[in-house]
């Protein structure tokens, strides 16, 4: 027989969520216009017991149940007006999350009862009266007393950071040498057999595609297929349960922290990319399955002409309304959880944009940005902004405020253009491979402000970029209207694999130009997993939904060469000051050089450039030169860097191209050390060359120290 019901007693309005303090557990749930609040208990076999939570302080409703603890499965189910036309969508019909539940057990099963309007009738006066509880996930108590007695985060300086943008589950799913149990799950990530790969490579933090608890769309459910990206969050505080080995009982929160621990002895960061702008809950048709039932007001931005439907600046039917107290206090206690409790280095803010609207317009004065960097825990860890949305005048690299970084899209456009042939000339380029001062020196900050990127999860692979013109993702069943249609790529001259080795031989050394670019660039580099190894998705810019071999890293097919040549660059850039300098260029004569310059551009003649130069769009022949004696930083104990110096070759033409390489006071000689025309992208043997004239290969990065007589 079941005991008696447990005594709801008051409890305490703070914190909210679920907190078991050693013999109950103390509910609260924020909601402005409920007129009541059911908690909802799940026994083992999915009954449900129901409790009227009777006791409200500053809109929060809240209640303590002794002998409630761990492991418990709720939710809530909250009344009040069901108007869809005034914003109100409450409905006790539907089973809802709790925002600030620590872990998730449950999937999401397509059933008509997930949506609260009856049937057509989505702006409707009545509700639907089915009950969701069976088809929708609940919320589980949470207590983690995690070991992280010698845990050391490593605290990379950014301008010592390389990103590797990496799924958690493709990582690992098809890895032979992670154990079948673990593929695909945060201690997969943490295997030693992955681990191994990330340090043999050289990266300093993974950048996790979203973990935070998120399902799939019902339009993905319908067509068999599902969210593999993540980038639709159901839960802010909650380890996506489907990544974990251990279950989904709350074990997930104790695996995630172990990951993080074992990557930080590694002296590997962790920095996840987050999704605050919108949620799983979808436009005025989509499901009923938290924040859209607990206070649809109060969370979403709403069309001021129509309540009944969503501002939407996400493309994803929704937008948080970030103006509100109540939404800023969730993101704030969820980035501070996350970092607190479970030891991350930062966040990428998937859309950031829609983050910074005031009321429609992107303000770099926001209540979100001021609650951010006024934060003591949240304003010390990384911040990078994906610095865009969908909605007007939403793209806005280069504008978000200090201590903010951003993917440099600018970066990843102009790198494409000059490697695919556009007549773009170099003035871009040359901002871009400096560190963007154009973007970013006006407001105080760094180079290191700009994270630099080729490709990223979203858009074709690097092997793909130079194989296909045109996307191919009719497998997401969307008549291949969906993802980028101007990709500013170029196939080598074939649509998709060949077995012409002129056109594969092409394809790789115009691989390995946009990686020579990538890591030779002032600025944060970001690699895609499985860039370095090879990988292809067949041609589809847009595997959002595609959770099998299409997106995971393909271990048995792995391009050995190219792993050496990415090896090798990120070794070389690691050891190199003057490649990945924390202050902008100046241009200037250094003292006692003879005339040399900190940095300097030179033309094909050997000369440096000029005005018209700058602005010859047929230009496609580049040289850099760093002065390694030049690095305006110091070092923690106030001592000049010192380096060697360096002259970058960068050719995009087709032709082969003859290059006056300077002499004196810029060089006595040079040593050649990387070369994109080598599969590894090292010469064959030593090869010095004294100044003067040098044919360049077509399509072509040449890296040459500079040798100087004693």
């Amino acid at each position: 027989m079941p005991g008696p019901a447990p005594e709801v007693l008051p409890g305490s309005h703070a914190p909210l969520g679920a907190h078991w303090d050693g013999t109950g557990t103390n509910f609260a749930l924020w909601s402005s216009g409920a007129h009541a609040v059911d908690l909802c208990l799940f026994d083992a076999d999915g009954t449900e017991h129901r409790h009227r939570l009777e006791e409200t302080t500053h809109q929060v409703w809240h209640g303590r149940l002794i002998g409630v603890g761990p492991g418990q499965r709720y939710g809530y189910r909250v009344h009040g007006a069901y108007e869809p036309l005034a914003g109100q969508r409450y409905n006790p019909a539907k089973l809802l999350l709790d925002p600030y539940t620590r872990a998730v057990d449950g999937d999401l099963r397509l059933h008509p009862s997930l949506f609260g309007y009856v049937g057509d009738a989505v702006d409707g006066g009545a509700h639907d009266r089915q009950d969701s509880a069976p088809y929708v996930p609940r919320g589980v108590v949470v207590h983690d007393p995690f070991p992280w007695d010698g845990d050391r985060p490593p605290r990379t300086s950014w301008s010592d950071t390389v990103i590797y943008e990496v799924h958690v589950k493709g990582a690992t799913a098809a890895h032979p040498d992670v154990p079948p149990a673990l593929r695909g799950t945060y201690a997969g990530l943490a295997h030693p057999a992955f681990v191994e790969h990330l340090l043999a490579l050289g990266v300093t933090a993974v950048e996790l595609l979203p973990v935070h608890h998120f399902v799939s769309e019902p339009h993905l459910l319908r067509r068999g297929l599902t969210n593999y990206w993540g980038y639709n969050t159901l839960a802010y505080f909650a380890p996506h349960a489907a990544y974990s080995s251990a279950g989904s009982g709350g074990g997930q929160v104790t695996e995630f922290k172990t990951m993080v621990k074992q990557l930080h002895a590694a002296g590997i960061e962790v920095i996840l990319d987050v999704v605050y702008n919108h949620t799983a809950e979808g436009d005025h048709t989509g499901p009923t399955l938290s924040l859209k039932g607990i206070d649809n007001p109060g969370y979403y931005r709403l069309d001021g002409g129509n309540r009944a439907r969503y501002t939407d600046y996400t493309g994803c039917g929704n937008t948080l309304d970030v103006r509100r107290p109540a939404v800023l206090a969730l993101l704030m206690d969820s980035l501070r959880y996350w970092v607190t409790e479970m030891h991350v280095d930062g966040f990428r803010f998937d859309l950031a944009s829609a983050l910074a609207r005031s009321m429609h317009d992107v303000d770099r004065l926001s209540a979100f940005f001021d609650v951010v960097h006024q934060d003591p825990v949240v304003s010390n860890v990384k911040l990078i902004a994906e610095p865009w949305d969908v909605g007007p005048g939403g793209y806005q690299v280069g504008n978000f405020p200090p201590p903010w970084t951003e993917w440099n899209g600018r970066y990843r456009d102009t790198v494409r253009d000059v490697w695919s042939g556009a007549h773009v000339g170099v003035r871009d380029l040359a901002y871009r491979l400096t560190g963007s001062s154009d973007l970013y020196r006006s407001d105080g900050r760094r180079p290191f402000a700009s994270i630099n990127f080729v490709t990223a999860h979203d858009g074709f692979t690097l092997a793909d970029l130079v194989t296909y013109e045109h996307k191919r993702n009719q497998a997401n069943g969307e008549d291949n209207r969906d993802g980028e249609s101007h990709n500013r790529n170029w196939n080598c001259g074939v649509e998709g694999p060949t077995d012409d080795p002129a056109i594969t031989e092409l394809r790789a050394r115009q691989v390995r130009n946009h990686l020579a670019t990538l890591l030779l660039s002032t600025g944060v580099p970001m690699l895609t997993a499985g860039d370095e190894l090879g990988r292809t998705q067949q041609g589809n810019n847009n595997a959002y939904c595609q959770d099998n071999e299409v997106s995971w890293l393909d271990w048995k097919d792995v391009d050995d060469d190219l792993w050496a040549f990415v090896t090798r660059l990120v070794r070389l850039r690691r050891s190199s000051p003057v490649l990945r300098q924390e202050a902008f260029f100046e241009g200037h004569e250094i003292p006692g050089t003879g005339g040399t310059r900190d940095l300097a551009w030179f033309a094909p003649d050997g000369g440096q450039l000029t005005t018209h130069d700058w602005f010859d769009t047929g230009l496609q022949t580049l040289g850099m030169y760093l002065d390694g004696r030049g690095i305006r930083h110091r070092d923690a104990h106030g001592r000049r860097l010192m380096d060697d110096s360096y002259l970058v070759q960068l050719h995009a033409g087709g032709d082969p191209v003859t290059v006056d390489l300077p002499g004196p006071p810029w060089a006595d000689a040079y040593e050649l050390v990387i070369s994109t025309e080598y599969q590894t992208g090292a010469p064959p043997e030593r090869t010095v060359v004294a100044p003067g004239p040098m044919q360049l290969p077509g399509r072509c990065v040449w890296l040459l120290r500079v040798l100087r007589r004693p």
